[in-house]
């Protein structure tokens, strides 16, 4: 039964350990033999909680936007282990997060012309911090992209 579970629950899409872990024990699965399948099911590769965080740290980045912040509350949260959630977001590089970060309050920006100047920096703000960038990166992108419109202009 626990097999079963396990499977449709894979089916559905990756899941971590911890994430089946529970699902067996909300189905009262025992204990021993919950932990004797998640073992066969990672020894044969089906759950691997390294290649979890890998696509999950891709995939919300693309999709998203999410800082590496964000991403690490995430991934901690489905019960990926610290060490590798370190290793996982090590990798990302601080100007590609600003890059993304600009993208970001370019696309956002878009839906609010004509608003002061205080309103866009506080909006925008509260956007990124959603996201989970911090507030250097935050106000410096912001400021860049609102001296850069013509509604702004340095007189």
């Amino acid at each position: 039964m626990a097999r079963k579970i396990v499977l449709r629950q894979l089916a559905m899409g990756p899941r971590t350990r911890r994430q089946l872990e529970d699902k067996l024990r909300d189905r009262d699965c025992d204990p021993q033999v919950a932990a004797r399948v998640l073992d066969r099911m990672s020894e044969v590769g089906l759950v691997d909680d390294e290649a979890y965080a890998e696509m999950y740290v891709r995939s919300k980045q693309e999709t998203k936007g999410l800082a590496a912040t964000a991403l690490r509350q995430e991934l901690r949260q489905k019960g990926v282990a610290d060490e590798l959630v370190d290793a996982t977001l090590q990798d990302i590089d601080p100007e590609q997060e600003k890059e993304q970060a600009r993208a970001l309050v370019s696309r956002r920006l878009r839906t609010m012309r004509g608003l002061d100047r205080e309103v866009q920096t506080r909006r925008l703000a509260a956007f990124l911090g959603r996201k989970g960038y911090g507030a250097g990166v935050s106000y410096q992108v912001i400021r860049e992209a609102l001296d850069h419109l013509p509604e702004h202009g340095r007189d």
